[in-house]
């Protein structure tokens, strides 16, 4: 148990600072083993809270998705917060939080911020990937000029401040509030505020009746959503306990990848490309914030998925009076863009990274957001939300009376296909994926006009509400005809280096809908391999995923 004493003082521990602790796309990934070293998080975490503002005097929010290493780390970090003057931590139980629920419980008791534990869809467990990040006040992931304040930090650190283990530990099982020196630990219930958002946003009472008809098959991969998906598809809306799968987190998640995407949702699809296949699939991933859709032998692509949901928003409660723009990544298919054309609303092309959308939600110019990495989301939270997306279809198929496969016909039918891929080479050597990116970057003036490109860039970004400006967030390849190349390192791994190559072409709504995408993207996928040469560089014969 903490000890009750309120000046309880910190120590000082001298550390030289780790060169290696500039954020990602999504805060700070590295091995296990790494982040256990003596020292590593408790540097990393100092720095956020010199870097991020003033949190002094103020409330946070702290949870996970259960990984491995998770409680350890939530133990230092609370420990340190009270040497920091940090006054209160609100904490999931047992660490847990969904990172939505992070985003929402910053919005909804208007926290100064909250600190994430979690690598997303990495692989968990002692051999496996952790990670730290930071979010905002509102809600949402800290933007690049606090990234950068806090990787400033990082290095000039001469050592961190820390309450000594003497000072008690938090008991992250037992609800309520508990001390630890001069800072409170409220430890919450993770699920209870984030379905009572739910339960505002979705038509519950239609959902019920449909789920007695149908059935739905969420796996939520042992990893944060399966208290959730149970609370809500279960509890909440009645659909049996066998409607989530792998329902309980784990430490290393199963031994699985928690990555909802057809290459790691094996059971999943196996079930969904049954002769007795569930109406609808779906999938989240490590932390929550992802999400696959499925019907009946029919892998929905997140970018037709974003689209989909803007088209039929105004079917759902939450979004009846309409929605005011939709922003997706740049390496996200423009689906969502012909969709915004159609409605006489905003659409914005930002880069990877949900802390890009953070000013465009806030400034109320776009409702619906989306990247082709099985996120989506809108200005309900700051975050991409994977179960609020898994509602979002339920609800739209409630409403229509349409299965998965009828709702993408009549979809591709009224805006047109974009047949759409992306190929992963991961734990590449870093400096051939290097080479490969610089030699493309090299030659992009000289590819415009050459092979049918119309243009060829390096995508910079100006975000329209501060003029902030972000640079080399991947080459864009644009064809004449619409086809599309996007060449990009990913900012998630934690080992080498991921290339990733993105592929688009445009069918009209006259064309065959209803290829195989890789049929459909053959000539162009040829194509690339021509003209970036990553297979001849890299010596790769193949992509090591396909979605």
């Amino acid at each position: 148990m903490a000890v009750p004493a309120q000046h309880i003082a910190p120590r000082h521990i001298d550390c030289p600072p780790f060169m290696d602790q500039r954020p990602g796309t999504s805060g700070l990934r590295k091995k296990v083993k790494r982040f256990a070293e003596p020292h590593y998080l408790a540097m990393f975490v100092q720095a956020i809270f010199d870097g991020a503002g003033d949190l002094k005097g103020g409330t946070i929010a702290l949870g996970g998705d259960g990984r491995y290493f998770n409680r350890e780390a939530s133990a230092i970090i609370l420990r340190m917060a009270a040497a920091h003057g940090i006054a209160k931590i609100v904490v999931g139980q047992g660490g847990i939080l969904s990172t939505p629920a992070v985003s929402n419980l910053i919005r909804a008791r208007q926290l100064k911020g909250g600190i994430i534990l979690s690598a997303s869809h990495n692989p968990g467990g002692p051999e496996g990937d952790f990670g730290i990040k930071y979010n905002v006040g509102n809600g949402g992931p800290a933007p690049e000029s606090v990234t950068e304040a806090i990787f400033a930090v990082s290095q000039r650190l001469s050592g961190y401040d820390i309450l000594p283990e003497s000072a008690g530990t938090i008991d992250l099982d037992r609800p309520g509030t508990q001390q630890l020196g001069s800072l409170t630990v409220e430890i919450v219930d993770p699920v209870a505020d984030y379905a009572a958002l739910m339960e505002k946003l979705f038509d519950f009472g239609r959902m019920r009746p449909w789920l007695k008809a149908n059935r739905i098959l969420f796996d939520a991969m042992h990893a944060v959503t399966g208290p959730y998906a149970t609370e809500i598809l279960v509890k909440r809306l009645g659909a049996p306990a066998s409607s989530v799968i792998n329902a309980v987190p784990k430490l290393d998640f199963g031994n699985h990848h928690p990555d909802p995407n057809p290459a790691h949702a094996e059971e999943l699809m196996a079930r969904l490309w049954a002769a007795d296949a569930p109406a609808l699939g779906a999938a989240s991933d490590g932390d929550g914030d992802r999400n696959m859709i499925l019907g009946p032998k029919l892998a929905v692509t997140p970018s037709d998925s974003l689209a989909v949901l803007a088209a039929n928003a105004t079917l759902i409660p939450g979004y009846a009076k309409g929605i005011k723009g939709v922003a997706r990544s740049m390496p996200t298919s423009r689906a969502a863009d012909a969709v915004a054309q159609a409605l006489g609303i905003e659409s914005f092309e930002t880069p990877t990274g949900w802390k890009f959308f953070g000013n465009l939600l806030d400034a109320d110019r776009v409702t619906l957001c989306g990247e082709e990495s099985y996120g989506t989301g809108s200005d309900h939270v700051r975050e991409k939300d994977g179960l609020w997306a898994v509602l979002f279809w339920l609800n739209l198929m409630a409403a229509t009376d349409k299965n998965v496969p009828q709702i993408m016909e009549a979809h591709w039918r009224r805006f047109g296909r974009h047949y759409y891929s992306r190929h992963d080479y991961e734990a590449l050597d870093s400096a051939k994926a290097n080479d490969i990116m610089n030699g493309l970057r090299g030659r992009l003036s000289d590819l415009e006009g050459r092979h049918g490109i119309e243009l060829a860039d390096d995508f910079r970004y100006q975000d329209p509400i501060d003029n902030s400006v972000s640079e080399k967030q991947g080459v864009r390849l644009i064809f004449g005809n619409g086809d599309r190349l996007v060449l990009r390192l990913s900012g998630t791994g934690t080992e080498g280096a991921t290339l990733r190559l993105y592929i688009e072409r445009f069918a009209p709504r006259t064309a065959d809908l209803h290829l195989d995408a890789q049929v459909a993207l053959a000539e162009l996928i040829g194509q690339a391999e021509d003209i970036i040469g990553i297979k001849r560089i890299s010596g790769r014969a193949q992509p090591d995923v396909v979605t």
